[in-house]
């Protein structure tokens, strides 16, 4: 019996020191990267699902962002609102932002931090796939916004004034500043110092108010597929501009030398990918018919000799498009205009492809026939009896009948063909030993 209960002893001693008390619950940490979009929103909801079931202390949103769409961002923000556990928004790391969508998701947040020299605002709302809406459509969909934000702001017991000014006159501020008006919490060095700060603060859940346990807390990551990753990246304007110029290229070869396939596949892989992705980012419809027309003038120019008006009008017509396509004003959506260093070598990569293909071309037309009739034009041959003016003559490997034109040929005199008629070729005395 003494045994039994000294093993028992042990037993509960061994737990104890496994599992101190008061140990904090494990807590979780997702990366939200680059333009917020349905798949931005698929990736919040399910970590909020999943630690929710594995009843962990909170989730972490690590947020670095220039905006996105609208759409996703309320349904983020809704996730947010109704989540049982405390969800903490991060705006790391050194040099990340929350700007438009990321400033409601940051203000829905149960905790709000920022790493150091990050910002947040610049939220003014930017009509998706419109081009510049009308001065009433913009005031509707402005203050809209700014009831969206000022109710979260208020939910949260955050600065509901700066946040009208965020919407309404693209504001924006440096983490310092955030603090100092009570837009976020504090700010955080690391996650670390982050879970240490936000220990022992009460915040309200929809399953009433939630005392945090964090500062001993460790913290899972939670890995982000390579379907969502692919699908997050093509979203990135860059890549998305990429995908459409590839797009067309690859469909323009496809219809100009029909049967290679592999070209029209990649092209209308890309051209999908691209249109994926353009219906998350705010663009203009301007633009995308502005690039269009530039490759229809590149192409023209293959057919019509223009002497070079119809490439100038292409370049020009190609980077208008690329400059317009992205819709976003600045500051707002500074984060979503295509970067220069991408417009101008996929705008260089067009023009001289099809500049190539414009000099194959001419160069093709200036090569003498190879095969037919014309093929033989021009050729020098040897006489093989003398014409006067019919004969033997020995062209191209071949010997063929031939009627001398001008003077006679004798045997064995060089000739030069300039012309043909069925079998019979016509020749005259060619220059030369």
């Amino acid at each position: 019996m003494g045994r039994r209960f000294a093993i028992a002893l042990l037993a509960i001693l061994f737990l104890a020191a496994g599992h101190p008390a008061g140990a904090a619950a494990p807590g979780s940490l997702i990366q939200i990267e680059g333009v917020i979009s349905p798949v931005s929103y698929r990736l919040i909801e399910q970590a909020i699902g999943q630690v929710q079931r594995q009843g962990s202390q909170a989730l972490i949103v690590q947020l670095d962002t220039p905006g996105g769409l609208e759409r996703s961002m309320r349904s983020i923000v809704q996730a947010m609102l109704n989540s049982q556990v405390p969800v903490i928004v991060y705006v790391s790391p050194t040099g990340a932002r929350a700007a438009s969508a990321g400033v409601f998701i940051t203000m829905a947040a149960h905790v709000a931090a920022m790493a150091p020299a990050t910002n947040i605002g610049a939220a003014h709302p930017v009509a998706i796939g419109q081009g510049q809406a009308d001065k009433t459509s913009l005031e509707k969909i402005t203050n809209d916004a700014v009831a969206f934000i000022k109710s979260v702001a208020r939910e949260r017991g955050r600065n509901a004034e700066w946040a009208e000014q965020a919407v309404r006159k693209s504001v924006a501020i440096t983490e310092r500043e955030a603090v100092k008006l009570n837009v976020v919490d504090f700010v955080a060095e690391n996650v670390s110092d982050l879970l240490v700060k936000a220990d022992g603060r009460t915040v309200k859940t929809v399953k009433g108010p939630v005392v945090l346990h964090t500062k001993d807390a460790s913290v899972q990551r939670i890995e982000i597929g390579w379907r969502d990753r692919f699908l997050n990246l093509i979203t990135d304007p860059n890549i998305a501009y990429i995908l459409l110029m590839l797009g067309m290229l690859g469909l323009f070869f496809e219809l100009a030398n029909p049967g290679v396939i592999l070209p029209g596949v990649i092209g209308g892989i890309s051209l999908i990918l691209a249109f994926f992705a353009l219906q998350s980012l705010p663009f203009n419809w301007a633009g995308l018919l502005l690039i269009l027309f530039g490759i229809v003038l590149l192409i023209a120019e293959i057919k019509v000799v223009s002497h070079g008006v119809l490439t100038i009008g292409g370049v020009i017509s190609l980077l208008l498009g690329s400059i317009m396509l992205i819709d976003a004003p600045t500051p707002a959506g500074a984060g979503l205009r295509i970067s220069w260093a991408v417009i101008l070598p996929m705008v260089a990569t067009t023009v001289g492809l099809f500049l190539f293909a414009v000099t194959a071309g001419v160069r093709a037309q200036l090569l003498r026939p190879a095969t037919g009739s014309e093929g033989l034009i021009g050729v020098v041959g040897v006489a093989r009896s003398a014409l006067g003016p019919e004969g033997q003559v020995f062209v191209d490997g071949a010997l063929w009948r031939a009627v001398a034109e001008g003077e006679p040929i004798g045997e064995g005199e060089r000739i030069k063909v300039v012309g043909r008629e069925g079998l019979t070729l016509k020749v005259k005395k060619a220059a030369g030993p």
